[in-house]
């Protein structure tokens, strides 16, 4: 599948988790969208992209089975973050329970909007290695006290790669009266997604990562009992609308003026490439490759994993516990010597390599990763 994507072919890129990665056919339909954008830019903008904006989400909506005007597009799971967290009923003394692994920019944004208001962010501790649900269950719910107001959580954790239940605490967080926020950015079209099934009151998704569409496309689902409850991060035409449509959501969040959305219009073409390209036997692959090299790579670094090795906890990605002094200088040794991109990051004062598996990676690629970290053993002290 590599020549089907569009990645410079002297990178190893094992790094898919970051930014995604796009297939030629997805991009030149993204190069159609623009093209069309510059050709008539009025009209595209006011009139045929805005029709195609509702395509594109009748389309994903069907995907992730969810009705199409609870959707709107943004470029990314953190402005949709913001864009719920500015507009939250928070008082001072509420609580916002959720783990330790969460992604970096949206802990940084429940801190800011949490410590303006005198809210207090509850990052409870999630032991790893993760044993099961139960003990995850069990290590979440400790944190819950009479002023907990929300629950935030990853699906898809991005520092430790982890699959976390979020179907049991949605449930959960339903018996108790609780909003359940749920950030899904590496879930759509890496692990199966059914919004109806899991009752997420609030719910985020990156496509330009596993559904491999242009970067800066993403979307924001709320359920509609809580729509109209969130301003627009940017008040615009949508506003007192002079032609309001039947959804004041879609009229306050969707229409901004003046911006490319051609990346939001891919979606479609993104499901057919799916299709013609047999994605599930595809992920199945990556899966197969992560179950049996992320062990072996555990084993070269003196580490061991974070979870059991099963589709219950990893997807195509999985990060491994590194021993390194300087996770920058690693990380950039080797991309500048070794040509292979990868993160290497700490979180919560360890220190993680996470490798993604998609369609474009096979074992030559992993056994160069092997041969290269233990290159670097033997000729450094990066890692020990």
């Amino acid at each position: 599948m590599k020549n089907q994507f569009l990645l410079a072919p002297e990178i190893t890129h094992l790094n898919h988790g970051s930014f995604g990665a796009c297939p030629k056919p997805i991009f030149e339909d993204y190069q159609k969208w623009q093209l069309e954008l510059e050709r008539s830019p009025v009209q595209f903008i006011t009139k045929t992209g805005e029709a195609q904006l509702k395509v594109s989400k009748q389309a994903l909506s069907s995907f992730i089975n969810c009705d199409w005007d609870d959707l709107i597009y943004v470029t990314n799971p953190t402005t949709a973050m913001n864009t719920v967290i500015k507009g939250l009923t928070l008082n001072e003394g509420d609580e916002v329970l959720t783990t330790n692994h969460e992604y970096g920019a949206i802990d940084r944004t429940w801190k800011y909007y949490c410590t303006k208001i005198g809210a207090k962010y509850v990052q409870q501790n999630i032991s790893i290695p993760m044993q099961s649900k139960e003990e995850f269950l069990k290590e979440f719910w400790a944190g819950l006290t009479p002023k907990t107001k929300y629950i935030f959580l990853s699906q898809i954790t991005s520092s430790t790669a982890l699959i976390f239940p979020a179907k049991e605490i949605c449930d959960r967080a339903k018996e108790l009266g609780l909003i359940t926020i749920v950030d899904g950015a590496h879930v759509p079209n890496h692990i199966p997604l059914d919004l109806r099934e899991l009752k997420a009151d609030i719910y985020t998704g990156a496509c330009h990562k596993w559904m491999l569409t242009p970067k800066g496309s993403s979307f924001l689902f709320v359920s509609k009992a809580l729509q109209n409850q969130f301003d627009p991060l940017v008040v615009s035409w949508g506003y007192d609308a002079d032609f309001p449509s039947a959804s004041q959501y879609q009229d306050y969040h969707q229409y901004q003026g003046t911006r490319d959305f051609s990346a939001f219009l891919t979606i479609p073409t993104a499901l057919q490439f799916f299709k013609d390209n047999d994605w599930e036997t595809k992920k199945k692959e990556c899966r197969d490759l992560l179950k049996h090299y992320c062990p072996v790579v555990a084993k070269e670094l003196g580490s061991q994993l974070l979870s059991p090795v099963s589709d219950e906890f990893l997807g195509q990605i999985c990060s491994i516990p590194i021993n390194t002094p300087d996770n920058i200088a690693l990380h950039d040794l080797l991309y500048e010597k070794y040509k292979i991109e990868i993160p290497v990051f700490k979180l919560n004062e360890a220190t993680y390599i996470r490798i993604s598996f998609q369609a474009y990676n096979g074992s030559k690629e992993i056994e160069y990763l092997l041969d290269s970290i233990k290159d670097i053993k033997t000729s450094s002290n990066l890692i020990y």
